[in-house]
């Protein structure tokens, strides 16, 4: 964070100091909330959780050189005191990006947001200081946190927002103004909790309604390809720049194919004109991030070279994303387990179905939470759709999720050994290990609560036969 007193932090924070000999002292280190990752001269954020509370923590994060706890009671060390912490991070995180004059680009949409912010945040590193949002912290804390790790050298802070609800991403923007809004896509993620597409089209869009307007730098950019967001133009002032495979996208794709490995390979052209990608990720869903990407850069004036280069380049930085692995005897795990809904269960089927490259597939599939209604339907879905694609094998993981993946497999004509039910993740790896031969490809895929990574560590770890237990 760019170097305040405890002074100044408790004014913007409206806090009252407690047990300061020094209140001119300033935060030099990071600002964090997990007492592991306290540095000298940090601030400490002490949350007060269901299981953990971060005040326990007061004395030892000191200890260990924190020039503070932002706390909402006196801790008995140096302590900032407020009502409420989370209201309180919030602030601060706005004062600080206030100061700052660095150009603030948000993204959201219902899949690919961590993805995307990985890929813009590495092509816009290539012309200036960049800082984005570590992982999927892209909540109201996560969020703030990311701000405050910028620093005066900062130009660019790539910032992911998530919604579970109208007035979320209102809420996020009102912490870290953009300049740059960008909307993705328009899915069904999280729909059980929104009550329906329009809903969750109501809240993305509250990120182009924030943006300044045209003549003060404000750009919203849309995706083309999604009437629910393109129809957002109508709700800004800003700037719009359209991007897809529409001939009406300023940023668009051609001649778009995949590689022999599944690496998508396209034709980028810009207002500004056109250069070559093949990129290192796998899936043809990467095109439309890519070209969101490519939107955002342009329009940060960055050459059509420089970011097709950068496209080009840009590898996974987040963890259980479209991991792909190829173990010794020839077997590629691809750990896609970090979440999962329809719309992006989709797009990994369709991956993996291209890197079979004519060899055996196995999708290991579990359930996709929070869809509501529609849970059966879009379970039956994925099931009829990994037959349509001819993967050689599902192994549907899990409860009732898991048998209605296996029952639209069944439905579509899977009738033999192509599909199978197991309970859990150790069944899967059991069954995997015994039917697993060279050449095979296997993708890992649910929603983060079914925690199927394991199965996709389980699978590459080595040791004697292979033999680790699946938590």
């Amino acid at each position: 964070m760019i170097a305040l007193s405890l002074a100044e932090i408790a004014a913007v924070v409206g806090g009252q100091t407690h047990d300061i000999p020094d209140p001119s002292a300033r935060v030099t280190g990071p600002v964090v909330r997990d007492s592991r990752e306290v540095e000298p001269g940090s601030l400490f954020v002490a949350f007060a959780g269901e299981r953990v509370d971060g005040h326990d923590f007061a004395a030892a994060v000191v200890g260990a050189g924190a020039a503070a706890v932002l706390a909402s009671r006196p801790v008995g060390v140096p302590a900032i005191v407020v009502d409420d912490v989370q209201t309180a991070l919030g602030a601060l995180a706005r004062h600080v990006v206030d100061k700052l004059g660095a150009t603030l680009v948000a993204l959201t949409g219902s899949a690919g947001k961590t993805s995307t912010k990985d890929l813009v945040a590495q092509v816009l590193r290539r012309a200036a200081p960049t800082v984005f949002t570590p992982g999927s912290l892209n909540n109201e804390i996560g969020l703030p946190l990311t701000a405050l790790s910028a620093t005066e050298e900062t130009k660019f802070l790539v910032l992911e927002m998530g919604a579970r609800g109208i007035g979320h991403i209102r809420y996020l923007t009102g912490l870290t103004p953009p300049r740059i809004g960008l909307v993705l896509n328009v899915g069904t993620a999280h729909i059980g909790e929104f009550g329906g597409r329009e809903q969750i089209a109501q809240a993305k869009g509250e990120l182009v309604e924030a943006l300044p307007a045209a003549a003060d730098g404000g750009v919203a950019v849309l995706n083309a390809d999604d009437p629910l967001v393109r129809a957002m133009a109508s709700r800004t002032t800003a700037k719009v720049v359209l991007f897809g495979e529409s001939d009406e996208a300023d940023v668009r794709a051609e001649n778009v194919r995949l590689t022999d490995s599944g690496q998508p390979s396209f034709s980028l052209h810009t207002p500004s004109g056109c250069s070559d990608v093949t990129m290192r990720l796998y899936g043809e869903h990467h095109v439309s991030n890519a070209l969101a990407a490519a939107a955002v850069a342009h329009e940060l004036g960055m050459s059509v070279t420089e970011i097709a280069t950068a496209l080009s380049e840009a590898g996974s930085l987040s963890r259980w994303r479209m991991e792909v692995t190829e173990r010794p005897d020839g077997v590629t795990i691809v750990n896609d387990a970090y979440n999962a809904n329809p719309e992006s269960m989709r797009a990994a089927l369709r991956a993996l179905a291209a890197m079979g490259k004519g060899g055996r597939t196995w999708a290991v599939l579990g359930k996709m939470a929070e869809l509501g209604d529609e849970a059966l339907a879009e379970h039956d879905a994925v099931g009829r759709l990994a037959v349509r694609l001819n993967v050689s094998k599902l192994v549907a993981v899990g409860g009732i999720e898991a048998s209605w993946l296996q029952l639209g497999a069944y439905n579509e004509g899977s009738w033999g050994e192509e599909s199978v039910h197991v309970s859990d993740a150790q069944a899967a790896v059991d069954l995997l290990r015994s039917e697993l031969r060279p050449g095979d490809v296997v993708l890992v895929k649910a929603s983060r609560s079914v925690g199927l990574e394991s199965v996709a560590q389980a699978l590459l770890a080595t040791g004697a036969e292979g033999e680790v237990a699946v938590r």
